[in-house]
């Protein structure tokens, strides 16, 4: 059996930086709080705890010498100018594309356009970035931007994680409901990378294994990508949810991962299936890694 893993797949360089501030401050201070989730993986949400760091849920856990880490995804001004009140020292692990958008959208305010951000609005990345406008339009699906009534002006920016395909019928769309229209491409390059990579690694295998965290945004989307281009396709957060009888005549497996998901949790993937043939649980001619790199 033939292993392919996509290039790019694992830890974006905004995540990697976030979680190597959040263990040198564990490292070198101490006891340190994070306001959410750091990141969207459970498994390296568990290695942080076991290290020492405390997830809240609100800046009232926080008291005057506390150390708090922002998130990955960013908060709005509201909730950083709270966590300031409280006396806590703040360590900003916000993505610096993400505070590009938060840049971009604060400065099509200024200019006059009303502000359109595309991307779910549940998402902390979402919340951050319209918390940074007065009065934010979002639109999370074409059926809620084809509602938009036609304007005189538009400003759009989008989640860093936001499918290629859907900004551009997004925009495509506001074209004939809006005169004046300004529009930042604000996703991400690291996600648009790991979608191409996806749709053409899931288009040249039998299987796609599909890892990272049931909650995050850019694994969601790599899924449904390569379940469109292949319906032989898995999210998995980990080795413990493959099932064997997923790999019955299957030559050839393609592995990516989410910008959130550890190099180690995809070794673990990795090493399962080889384990796993190794027994005769599943057949195969042995596996080899051949994908874009080298593990």
């Amino acid at each position: 059996m033939e292993i392919k893993i996509a290039k790019s797949a694992g830890f974006c360089w905004g995540v990697k930086r976030a979680v190597k501030m959040a263990v040198n401050s564990l490292n070198f201070e101490g006891k340190t709080y994070c306001l959410g989730e750091l990141i969207h993986n459970r498994r390296e949400i568990e290695r942080l705890k076991a290290l020492g760091m405390e997830f809240i849920d609100n800046v009232s856990s926080l008291k005057k010498g506390s150390r708090v880490i922002i998130r990955s995804h960013g908060v709005s001004p509201k909730v950083l100018s709270e966590i300031k009140e409280t006396g806590a020292e703040v360590v900003d692990a916000t993505c610096p594309f993400v505070k590009d958008v938060q840049q971009k959208a604060v400065k099509l305010e200024k200019e006059g356009y009303p502000v359109l951000i595309l991307g779910n609005p549940r998402h902390p990345e979402i919340i951050g970035i319209a918390g940074h406008v007065k009065e934010p339009i979002i639109a999370n699906s074409i059926e809620e931007v084809l509602s938009l009534p036609k304007m005189a002006s538009l400003g759009v920016v989008c989640q860093t994680t936001l499918n290629i395909n859907f900004f551009k019928e997004a925009v495509s769309i506001l074209l004939d409901k809006v005169k004046e229209l300004k529009v930042y491409n604000t996703i991400c390059n690291a996600t648009s990378v790991r979608q191409k990579e996806a749709r053409e690694l899931a288009g040249s295998v039998d299987l796609m294994l599909i890892v990272g965290g049931k909650n995050s945004s850019n694994t969601t989307k790599l899924y449904q990508i390569s379940k469109r281009v292949n319906p032989n396709s898995y999210h998995i957060e980990s080795k413990d949810e493959i099932e064997p009888e997923w790999f019955k005549g299957v030559e050839k497996v393609g592995i990516t991962a989410g910008a959130s998901t550890p190099q180690w949790v995809i070794d673990e993937v990795v090493d399962y299936i080889r384990t796993l043939e190794k027994g005769g649980v599943i057949s195969g001619r042995g596996v080899c890694q051949t994908a874009g790199r080298e593990l």
